[in-house]
């Protein structure tokens, strides 16, 4: 897209670290940002701010957030450069949101159309990213760009990567909706019936996946429209963007006969992905501030959710809806036949959705209110005793940021340019309220949320200055709700670590916490003609093998694990020979931080894959624009096996990354942390990890027909990993 824009919300915290909004009307063009205060009349009108998009700049998707009354959902570009040049924006709607991060994505693409050419990495670079320039002092970019390039990293479908058998097999049809049920592996024909089965209806509904995503979304009134099941909901906690602790009570009208009421405490994760499909995730957790209530009994939902998928241009959506719940039945006759209907009864609310949206004909969006929606979006719970000192001494940093931000606007020349922050309006500091156009839209609100509403005021540190501080007030918050987390799992007394060799191996996949390889021919990747037809082959082999595997935990984030001597890619440089060895460092943030570092060598030089060659001598750019991970969850629950997907991502485009470049390697040290998004799934993996089976392939994305087909450098199987026997790394 040449072009974007529309109106967006500049999003700023205060010097007291309250968050407000601002409505300016931003213009994305080429690789130039520009903000005006109204919609421009003609094209030659001066923005107030503009700003140069460049190959440095990131976008992280924070999801939504409520700031003064209004449901907004949030993303922040930063500078890999320096992280606390950051300019934080607030779309109206999820599907807004998306289209600004691709193309600001793609704008800091095509900023560098040539990025395999530049070996000089963004850190190392003299300071280019986010220049602000006054209306005097335009700037202007343009450049050749071959489009075959850049507009890859978001036209593949969300279709998988991995060829896999389905677990789901159909059991019946009832009120329009096909009903599957998950078959175990011993179980191929689907023919046993567990006492708390999963089972998933699938549905097709007339309406937008967004439109349907924000329905499902709601716990207001307007869900009674369609939920039959649904008495009354509320936001226990609000996590970040993606993630909340939600309460549901239900009717008892549709339940079997003399069984009371039931309630649920959930855990909900939802994301988007680049095709428009919604995931919506739920699992029963443990709250200290909801208890178990007085007439009701509190069903656990192992797993469950939602997954709207657009169909026919986005007119109509695929709707799959998936529970494995244990009702709490206190006759233990009565759970395979009850559980099982009660579980089919409370499936059948998609054929409800349906009728709903049927019946309005299209006309859905307009009778729901942002008011309805803000329901959802609770407070996050940051102001507590004890974290107060470092509340403080937050606000303390806030204040001596901005009153020196202050000074060097004050000092700075008018031409002179300054980094993305300057976009940020500067004069509002000090006020906390909406301008006039904020309260327009609060007309259609409903009045019975208002008090509501007053009550979710957000209190949020500012993110510029305190990613580190945020991270450990979630890990704070996740520790007293008593979630599934690693520091809470028993662990073992450390021992000697040799890098490269602390999680063991087992070929026949029969031992716990080991590793072996996967099957090449599992994972799809990019044929010869890929760039015409867009079809995917099996992979027949991989560039390189994988001799090693580290499962370690640490107070603090690991890297740079090839480079420490006594390791087994330094035992191969002291011998001086051809090894060449390429490590994925994937690093899991907490209290207690784990690596997972899987280790993958070869013997035949660099320079006979130019691709392989260009990565490792290349610049953090083209290397963010290329690495690629394919997915997948062998054996597992579905919740953790739909968290996690099938599809290749490139993991540079969602996650930091910290390159080591050594004299025999190259190390990659992957930040989970980086992301709300990846810290949700991995949240919900970690709960579950000692059922699961995982597998990976990794390899460097062709985008140019002399890079085609792609080659797998490595793949990898996981099983059933265990935290409590990670080896502790000695200071």
């Amino acid at each position: 897209m040449d072009k974007m824009e529309g109106w967006l919300y500049l999003i700023r915290s205060n010097r007291f670290g309250l968050q407000y909004s601002r409505r300016r009307y931003f213009i994305l063009k080429e690789n130039s940002l520009k903000s005006f205060k109204n919609l421009p009349t003609a094209d030659e009108e001066e923005p107030i701010r503009s700003a140069a998009i460049d190959s440095c700049i990131r976008v992280i998707d924070n999801g939504r957030e409520s700031i003064h009354r209004k449901v907004v959902f949030i993303f922040t570009l930063y500078n890999t450069a320096n992280h606390n040049d950051q300019l934080k924006l607030g779309a109206d709607s999820s599907e807004d949101a998306a289209r600004w991060i691709r193309s600001l994505q793609d704008a800091a693409a095509k900023e560098n159309p040539n990025p395999a050419t530049n070996f000089v990495s963004c850190s190392k670079r003299k300071w280019l990213t986010f220049r602000i320039c006054t209306p005097s002092k335009r700037t202007s970019s343009k450049h050749s760009v071959d489009w075959t390039v850049f507009s890859s990293m978001h036209t593949e479908a969300m279709t998988s990567d991995v060829i896999a058998p389905s677990p789901w097999k159909i059991f019946g049809c009832q009120n329009g909706l096909r009903l599957f049920k998950e078959a175990k592996d011993w179980d191929s024909r689907g023919g046993h019936w567990d006492d708390h089965p999963a089972i998933m209806a699938v549905g097709v509904v007339d309406g937008t996946s967004e439109a349907i995503f924000r329905c499902l979304m709601s716990l207001g009134s307007s869900r009674s429209e369609w939920d039959f099941c649904f008495y009354r909901g509320s936001v226990v906690e609000h996590l970040d963007g993606h993630t909340d602790i939600i309460h549901k009570q239900l009717y008892s009208d549709w339940l079997p006969w003399g069984m009371r009421r039931r309630d649920l405490l959930l855990r909900r994760y939802w994301r988007r992905e680049d095709d428009g499909t919604y995931v919506i995730l739920y699992h029963s957790v443990f709250h200290k501030k909801c208890q178990p209530q007085r007439g009701y009994v509190r069903a656990c939902l192992k797993s469950g959710g939602y997954v709207v998928t657009p169909i026919n241009q986005g007119k109509q959506s695929l709707v799959k809806h998936m529970l494995s719940i244990d009702w709490k039945f206190w006759k233990t006759y009565l759970r395979p036949s009850s559980a099982r209907s009660t579980t089919i009864r409370m499936l059948e609310r998609v054929a409800a959705l349906r009728e709903m949206f049927k019946s309005k004909a299209g006309n859905f969006s307009s009778d729901y209110s942002r008011g309805d929606l803000m329901r959802d979006i609770g407070l996050p719970q940051i102001v507590k005793e004890d974290v107060k000192t470092e509340v403080e001494d937050h606000e303390k940093i806030v204040k001596i940021q901005e009153v020196k931000f202050t000074e060097d606007q004050s000092e700075r020349p008018p031409s002179q340019s300054s980094s993305l922050m300057g976009l940020n309006d500067a004069d509002d500091e000090f006020f906390d309220v909406p301008e006039p156009t904020d309260y327009d839209q609060l007309e259609n609100w409903s009045s019975e949320l208002i008090p509501e509403l007053h009550a979710a005021n957000m209190y949020q540190p500012k993110l510029s200055s305190a990613a580190i501080f945020v991270k450990k007030l979630h890990d704070l918050a996740v520790q007293k709700k008593g979630y599934m987390d690693l520091q809470e799992l028993a662990r073992e007394d450390s021992i000697a670590c040799s890098y490269g060799s602390t999680l063991q191996s087992d070929p026949s996949c029969n031992l716990l916490c080991s590793w072996t390889t996967t099957d090449p021919s599992t994972f799809l990747i990019r044929g010869e003609n890929y760039l015409k037809d867009h079809q995917k082959i099996k992979a027949n082999g991989t560039l390189m093998q994988m001799v090693g595997a580290d499962w370690l935990r640490s107070d603090k984030r690991e890297d740079d694990l090839a480079g420490r001597p006594g390791g087994v890619v330094q035992e191969y440089a002291a011998l001086g020979g051809p090894e060449f060895f390429f490590i994925v460092n994937i690093q899991v943030p907490g209290s207690t931080t784990h690596n997972l570092a899987l280790y993958y060598m070869m013997k035949t030089p660099l320079e006979e894959n130019p691709l392989l060659h260009r990565f490792v001598n290349g610049d953090d750019t083209f290397r963010n624009s290329r690495f690629k991970l394919i997915p997948y969850i062998s054996k597992g629950s579905w919740i953790v096996k739909q968290s996690v997907g099938k599809k290749a991502c490139l993991v540079g485009q969602a996650l930091a990354i910290n390159y080591f470049r050594g004299k025999n390697y190259l190390e990659l040290g992957v930040d989970v942390g980086s992301s709300t998004v990846a810290r949700g799934v991995v949240s919900l993996v970690l709960g579950y990890l000692n059922n699961l089976v995982i597998e990976m392939a990794f390899l460097i994305q062709g985008n140019t027909p002399d890079e085609l087909p792609e080659v797998l450098l490595g793949t990898c199987r996981l099983n059933h990993l265990d935290a409590s026997k990670s080896v502790l790394v000695q200071p």
